[in-house]
Formats: structure tokens, sequence, C-alpha cells
């Protein structure tokens, strides 16, 4: 199996087709094979390239989020550029990859996400569901956040590993939020029709994200690429369409 060794931590990895890159993270208790019709759908035109984010699947689970990243993804395959995205979580964490580093990003698919809180109270309030569901992760081993929301999990090491990640990653910083009207990159903005939870946050991404293309998937929930891979990937497809050469 293909790991990438960051100083001991072992990241898991997946890479498939030829560039142009997209580079695709999951959501959190999931792992990189939720993404498996997506990558049989577009590694004929693309390069896909799909991991374990820490504390999930095959990947290790570091204390510091410093010692796995997509940016040291794409270093390991000397990838420039490529286009970001992920759902949910890698939502988030593409909208973080961003605003770190601006340079490597081409464009943005931003699926069932959100960008987090401006109201301070609001994002104290989700740090603490996210210490509770780090709680029920260990005891119980499996994600109560996706299990609810049916994201098909996939096989993870240890529910130690996915209760450091609620600890480590769910948390939020406003800067993510505060920086959606500096993206300068095309973005896609995309939700299920029944994922009522992040409806209103795919709304305010699209309007405060310059000339972000917002696309709602009929009959699909939270895990849309999975409950409607054929609305799901025509609508990316139409997308990376879109994109200017290079990107």
């Amino acid at each position: 199996m293909p790991f990438l060794d960051r100083s001991g931590v072992k990241i898991y990895y997946e890479d498939n087709g030829h560039d142009p890159a997209i580079l695709l993270s999951h959501g959190y208790g999931a792992t990189c094979r939720m993404w498996d019709a997506q990558i049989a759908a577009f590694v004929p035109h693309n390069r896909i390239i799909v991991w374990d984010m820490r504390g999930h699947g095959e990947t290790d689970d570091p204390k510091d989020p410093a010692a796995y990243s997509e940016a040291a993804l794409m270093h390991h395959h000397r990838i420039e550029r490529a286009v970001i995205g992920g759902l949910s979580l890698g939502g988030y964490m593409s909208l973080a990859l961003h605003l770190a580093y601006p340079e490597i990003v081409g464009a943005l698919t931003l699926f069932d996400t959100g960008p987090g809180f401006r109201n301070a109270d609001a994002r104290r309030a989700w740090t603490e569901r996210a210490q509770q569901w780090a709680r029920t992760s260990r005891r119980a081993g499996s994600p109560p956040l996706e299990r609810a929301r049916r994201v098909r999990a996939g096989k993870h090491r240890s529910a130690r590993g996915l209760a450091g990640a609620a600890r480590g990653m769910l948390a939020q910083v406003d800067d993510i939020i505060a920086g959606l009207d500096k993206i300068a990159v095309p973005t896609l903005v995309l939700v299920g029709a029944n994922d009522r939870h992040f409806l209103a946050a795919a709304d305010y991404m699209a309007r405060k994200i310059p000339g972000a293309a917002r696309v709602t998937i009929p009959d699909a929930g939270h895990a849309s690429n999975l409950h409607q891979r054929t609305h799901f990937n025509r609508a990316v497809a139409d997308f990376l369409a879109s994109l200017p050469t290079g990107e």
C-alpha cells in the first residue's frame, strides 16, 4: 500500500490517472474509499489523488497537525497546482489549505460542507460537540456524526485515532469564514437537497465566494457523492469542463 512518510508519520494515499490533478479529502469518519465512484468516473481524464486523513483508515494519528497535510501530498507528488476539494470536514480542510497556500490551489470543489461559524458562541458550541464526539467515538469505535448521516466509513485502524481526529481536526477558526470573499479561484459549491444541516452554509459560501457556482443534488443527503453518484459526477464534470486550461 502507498504511504507518505512524514518524519515517521505514515499517511495513506492513492494516486491514479494523469494530470491535471484533483485532490479529494473525505469527511470525518469516512476514508478515501468514499471516492471510489469518482475515481472510476474521472481517472480517464484526470489524475485523482485521495487519502486517509489523520486518525482515519490506514493513516497514523499524529498529535502534531503539521505532521500531515494535503500540501505534503502535493509536494510529494511534485504537483505545483491542483483542483482541491472535499466533503464535509474534507471541504473545510480544503478551504483551510487555500487560506494557507493559495498558490497551489487552481480551483475549489466544496461538497456538503461549511466555512465554520462567525459567531463565537456557535463556534464554541461546535467545539464542545466535537469533544463529545471524540469521547463517544473512543467508547463505541464508530463516529456518531457520520454514522447518523450514513456516510460509508470504510475500515479504521482504531477508535482512538478517530477520537484524536475529532479533538484535533473538528475545531474551527474564524479566519476561514472571514476569508471567503478573498477566494479568487473558480469554486464549485455543491450540496445534497436533503442535507438540511448544510443548505444554509452552501448558500452563504455561494454568496460570499466571488463567482462561485452553486449546485443542489436532488434526493441526496450529506454524502451526495454516494447517494446520487450520477448527478454528482455530472455536476463535477461540468465544473471541470468550465475551468481554464491548466487549472
